[in-house]
């Protein structure tokens, strides 16, 4: 075979979205592998030739048979012409041949539609790395492989296996790591009318991930928004930087996860680790990124079909006009359960729609316009106005059937979607138009949405309520993107040469307050004596803890004694009890006791930061204290995190209220234990990769006193030289 120039090997970080641009806008495309005995073969000659491009499409067949009705090249290089992508549709042993002949031709992209690669055990993944080494040392970039291709529905250019395309472009881009789903996916966009722009199968991502694809759609002008079914993320950063892009440019990603795993490294020696499992994290990294998660394919679509048709909201606040009373009724229940805000009315837009309402009719939100809308359609019309314009309202929603079968009936309905239509044009913020159950929206249905002026139509009361919620949350959190944690005040921490091995409390203790962060006083003793007098300092009853770096909880050895008075002989006795205890664990060695005063009352929290294996620093708030585990009540969230994010955190608690003062307890000083959590993850930032975990648990909260009790640091390096 021919030699050609070993361009430079392409880096996660060189597969930009102009670098992918050729890929998804071919100008021709050659299917590798073409036969008349291949089923993918013979739907992607058809996908091109219904979609005309067949006439920029080349096959190729090494026996060089005619195939599909048309002649065939034996290889790449004898189609004498510029070819953009090669559909590789050969048996996985063919495939590194294959690339090498694409690749002689001067053919730089490659979609690999072979299985039996990172999906096959072990052999798979070394012929999947083999794979991506052939590719690089090609200067190829390859989509896949085990997928099904892609299509780009906006300029009409099917590169894929799936039958059954949309003829027609939307504002949608669907990724999906199954290319078996995609097929069911595409029908149900279809049929609730989210048109898409483009559909890209994933498959194992050996090179090109969904992060990579993303970064090319945030800069495509036809896609408004981007669904994506996925069972992981695979290249977290360009995942990250490909997120934050499409939040700055007003695109939401809607994210059907499925699956999930223990983190791959959890730290044994904190709590903090137990509590970061992978979907938790997952939340988390999302709701950081204004990445909306949902749990089904149909609210994965129709979330991204109205994010689309919308775009960012003001304000979160939905308005409801409905013919009917029912439906208001099943819509103000799926709110609640949901967490959407139905808000309650402005004075000035209650007397605009008690002047446009019959007497008979209740003036809310949710409102009925009642019968009378039917007697009076302009009751919908200047209803939706007077709705739009409250200023709680970022998005009114009109229930009103539309139909989808052309029943000869279509002169009944027409006029109500005139006269919401014309509400719609003349609204003060987005409107959209809800149907009371899943139907499917046809060509009739366009017609008479197309005569009322009406652009989008969400189909079912639950996956309105669902879609709205989505938007309004997507567009608060993403409303100022690019708006991190202002740099945080230098923070004092210990050499590098120091962060490793173990760590008794005493030296995480003086970590913490070198930091900046309250801690409980203490003096570390040697002596019963020492220990005696320290205790008459603090003049009440102490707590008495051993410290020594071999022993990380000491509780469970007896090592921590609570509530010894203060009288010498007590303290003295509690000394001796507590190092007895640690001579008792094998190699432990015990630098002293900790003396310090007792404490009683408040609310105890941990506060905790855990490395992620895959997206780094991750800090855990938790109510509970000792009991944390039991109670599994924590928020995540990625570092840095500012105060008012802290103070977020805090609020997404379930026991949250506890914080605000029960049975005569006085209220948390909110803000100022949200500087002491966003200070304890600038501290972990600040130790940047020698630190494994930092815990401090309890944290106790009275009122305006914070105190750290207790803390555990473990280093990523164990060793002690």
């Amino acid at each position: 075979m021919p030699s050609s120039p070993t361009p430079a090997s392409p880096s996660s970080a060189s597969i930009t979205g102009e670098r992918l641009t050729t890929l998804f806008r071919p100008r021709s495309v050659a299917l590798i592998g073409a036969s008349d005995k291949s089923v993918f073969s013979m739907i992607a000659y058809d996908n091109l030739v219904k979609f005309g491009f067949g006439d920029r499409a080349y096959l190729v067949n090494r026996r060089g048979a005619d195939t599909h009705g048309r002649p065939t090249v034996t290889s790449c290089e004898q189609i004498g012409a510029p070819v953009d992508v090669a559909f590789l549709m050969v048996p996985q042993a063919g495939t590194l041949d294959a690339l090498s002949d694409a690749a002689a031709a001067g053919i730089r992209n490659a979609v690999v539609l072979s299985s039996g690669y990172g999906e096959a055990g072990e052999a798979g993944r070394a012929a999947q790395a083999d794979l991506v080494a052939h590719a690089e040392s090609l200067g190829m970039v390859l989509l896949g492989p085990n997928h099904l291709g892609f299509a780009n529905l906006t300029e009409g250019i099917p590169v894929t296996s799936i039958p059954g395309l949309p003829r027609q472009g939307g504002a949608v881009a669907l990724l999906s790591q199954s290319g078996a789903s995609s097929s069911a996916m595409l029908d149900f966009a279809t049929m609730v009318n989210v048109g898409l722009s483009y559909m890209v199968t994933l498959g194992n991502e050996a090179m090109i991930t969904a992060g990579h694809v993303l970064d090319f759609l945030v800069d495509d002008p036809a896609t408004r928004a981007v669904a994506i079914f996925m069972e992981t993320v695979r290249d977290p950063e360009t995942f990250r930087r490909a997120a934050r892009r499409a939040a700055a440019a007003g695109k939401a990603i809607v994210v059907l996860k499925a699956g999930s795993s223990a983190l791959s490294a959890r730290t044994a020696a904190a709590h903090t680790g137990a509590l970061v499992g992978d979907a938790k994290v997952t939340d988390a990294i999302f709701a950081d990124l204004g990445v909306i998660r949902v749990d089904s394919i149909e609210d994965m679509l129709i979330t991204a079909g109205a994010a689309a048709a919308l775009g960012r909201l003001d304000r979160p606040g939905i308005g409801i006009v409905s013919i009917s009373g029912g439906a208001c009724d099943i819509v103000a229940d799926r709110a609640e359960d949901l967490g959407a805000q139905l808000p309650e009315l402005a004075a000035a837009t209650t007397e605009a729609l008690t002047e446009i309402m019959p007497d008979y009719g209740t003036v809310q939100n949710p409102l009925d316009v009642t019968g009378a809308a039917i007697i009076d359609p302009t009751i919908f019309t200047r209803s939706i106005r007077a709705m739009a314009a409250d200023p709680s309202i970022g998005v009114v929603g009109v229930i009103q059937g539309v139909p989808w079968l052309d029943d000869g009936s279509a002169h009944v309905t027409q006029r109500f979607v005139d006269a919401i239509g014309a509400g719609m044009a003349d609204a003060a913020c987005p409107t959209v138009f809800i149907n009371q159950v899943l139907q499917p929206i046809t060509d009739h249905t366009r017609t008479v949405m197309a005569h009322g002026g009406v652009k989008y139509v969400i189909p079912g009361l639950r996956q309105a309520i669902v879609a709205l919620r989505n938007v309004a949350w997507w567009s608060d959190v993403t409303r100022e993107a690019g708006r991190r944690h202002a740099a945080a005040a230098p923070v004092t921490v210990p050499p590098a040469a120091r962060r490793h091995g173990q760590w008794p409390e005493d030296a995480a203790r003086r970590l913490l307050a070198d930091a900046g962060l309250p801690v409980v006083p203490a003096r570390l003793v040697t002596t019963a004596d020492d220990a005696a007098k320290a205790a008459a300092e603090f003049g009440g009853p102490v707590c008495l803890k051993v410290v020594s770096p071999q022993i990380m909880h000491k509780t469970d050895i007896g090592g921590v004694l609570l509530d010894v008075p203060a009288e010498q002989d007590s303290v003295k006795s509690a000394f001796e009890a507590v190092t007895a205890a640690a001579k008792n664990v094998d190699g432990a060695i015990v630098e002293g006791v900790l003396v310090s005063p007792m404490r009683r009352g408040g609310t105890e929290l941990l506060v905790g930061v855990v490395r992620d294996p895959h997206w780094g620093p991750m800090l855990a708030v938790a109510l509970g204290g000792l009991f944390v585990e039991v109670l599994n009540d924590s928020a995540l969230a990625p570092l840095p995190v500012s105060p008012a994010q802290a103070r977020q955190l805090l609020g997404r608690l379930r026991g949250r209220a506890v914080l605000d003062g029960v049975r005569g307890a006085p209220p948390a000083d909110l803000d100022a234990l949200a500087a002491v959590i966003a200070r304890t993850g600038d501290l972990a930032l600040a130790l940047g990769d020698d630190l494994e975990s930092l815990e401090i648990n309890p944290l106790r909260v009275d009122g305006t006193t914070i105190e750290a009790l207790d803390a555990v640091v473990t280093w990523a390096r164990k060793d002690s030289h």
